[in-house]
């Protein structure tokens, strides 16, 4: 399949942006801290030989998509991608929705597969519309009061339908410790509220409705274990929870979804490959660290904007988000990430991006090619919007002629731009950015000289809360 396109052209620039001399004299670096993430760091994971420096090395998110592959055609019954397409599969036949519990890396990926490959209104379909496939929610992403107990009512009020299973919900929890107070303190009050609502039927199916993806141990391994929960996946070692979403953390909430969950990591391993043996020019993980990189240092472009040109992409964006600041905002360093979606936030964001402080670097997202038929502007007798000169142009259209005429405005006030260029949005194409954007953060932290894994920032304030809350 096509790979995704990385257009830097709009970046070019010798008065407001790089230059092709800059690119080319960091080639050889980027391409030593290529070499030195495709050979060594799988080297030294495996080995154990992990220098000071490196520690912790959650690298092996680069070659887990291969990994899963592999082990499923190795073994298409008992391997992990067979038992969550089992799991997944069994749950269409026994309840309406899932509600997943988890935070950051634990959640993000999820929702962002969610929305970026499934119907706009998935969980107002109805069920047959839906094949079947859950409702699906998200919470333990915050502590906010209203918005837990709306969703619990919601959960219990049921489907749209009569059948049996559209009055039954499961519970998908993700945390790696069980340890993170948001999601400990859903996942409590939201099992209280499935078992009571299963009543006697609790003890049978209370071990097949809640899916933990957790550590080999843990706080919620114990818990599940208690449950008698019948699958419990494992979230990775090896694997920082902002790296996870092609593991079972992603790939479970997906596969309920009735995502092709292989196509997603045949799309990571389309851009593994690619970023392996593809020259620093060419190559599309090492051509968007470039620019960015040297937009930061060079021209004081410390907000990286991802204006996503499609609804669907915002929660991709949103995860992004997160992988930049957590990985890369350390030692005072790290550029800040900024998502946005267009053309919606061009009447909120656009006047201060354009012609505030020239302080940011604008990465569209764009796809080339929309999953349903153009919907075309059409004719009207009542033409007192003038619309009718346009009437045979599509929304398709209109969005293209945004796109070209946003960057030619900001680059008429010398603001930069690049394009990364998907040929659809389908899961090979989405898989295929996700990991090129886990790679490029990784490339990036080298380049910087921090260690891209770890969150030290994080757990403080998980101290200090616990502190708070008279906890030692």
């Amino acid at each position: 399949m096509e790979l995704l396109r990385f257009d830097p052209s709009g970046a070019i620039n010798a008065d407001y942006g790089v230059s092709e001399a800059e690119l080319g004299e960091l080639h050889p670096r980027l391409a030593e801290i290529r070499d030195d993430v495709v050979e060594l760091d799988p080297e030294q994971y495996v080995s154990g030989n992990i220098p000071l420096d490196k520690q912790p090395l959650d690298a092996r998110f680069s070659w887990l998509p291969s990994e899963i592959l592999r082990q499923y055609r190795e073994d298409p019954q008992g391997s992990e991608l067979a038992r969550i397409f089992k799991v997944a599969n069994g749950l269409h036949d026994r309840v309406d929705a899932v509600a997943v519990l988890g935070i950051g890396g634990s959640y993000m990926g999820a929702r962002a597969l969610m929305d970026a490959l499934c119907h706009p209104y998935h969980n107002e379909l109805s069920r047959g519309s839906r094949g079947s496939k859950p409702r699906m929610y998200f919470e333990g992403n915050n502590v906010d009061n209203d918005a837990s107990r709306a969703l619990l009512e919601r959960l219990a009020a049921g489907g749209y339908g009569d059948d049996p299973a559209e009055q039954r919900w499961a519970i998908c929890v993700i945390s790696k410790s069980g340890g993170t107070m948001e999601t400990a303190v859903a996942f409590r009050q939201y099992l209280a509220a499935l078992e009571s609502e299963l009543g006697g039927a609790a003890a049978e199916l209370l071990p097949q409705l809640v899916v933990p993806v957790t550590g080999e141990s843990g706080k919620l391994h114990d818990l599940a274990t208690a449950i008698g929960c019948e699958e419990i996946f494992s979230v990775p070692d090896g694997v920082g929870g902002r790296f996870s979403v092609l593991s079972a953390v992603g790939l479970l909430p997906a596969a309920m979804l009735g995502v092709d969950c292989v196509q997603l990591l045949e799309g990571a391993i389309a851009m593994n490959e690619h970023f392996a043996s593809a020259a620093p020019e060419e190559n599309v993980v090492l051509q968007y660290v470039a620019v960015n990189h040297l937009l930061e240092k060079n021209r004081g472009a410390t907000i990286r904007v991802l204006s996503t040109w499609s609804k669907s992409l915002e929660s991709i964006g949103l995860w992004y988000d997160q992988l930049l600041a957590e990985s890369l905002g350390k030692e005072g360093l790290g550029a800040t990430p900024l998502t946005t979606v267009n053309t919606r936030d061009l009447h909120s964001r656009h006047q201060q991006h354009q012609q505030g402080r020239s302080d940011k670097v604008f990465n569209n997202l764009i796809t080339r090619d929309y999953r349903s038929d153009p919907l075309a502007v059409g004719k009207s007798e009542r033409n007192q919007d003038t619309l009718n000169d346009i009437a045979d142009k599509s929304l398709p259209d209109i969005m293209s002629a945004a796109i070209q005429g946003t960057n030619d405005a900001l680059h008429e006030d010398q603001r930069p731009t690049t394009n990364l260029v998907l040929p659809s949005i389908n899961p090979h194409t989405i898989g295929q950015l996700l990991q090129m954007l886990m790679l490029a953060t990784v490339v990036e932290g080298r380049l910087l000289g921090i260690n891209p894994y770890g969150q030290p920032g994080v757990e403080q304030y998980k101290k200090n809360m616990n502190k708070n809350l008279g906890r030692s």
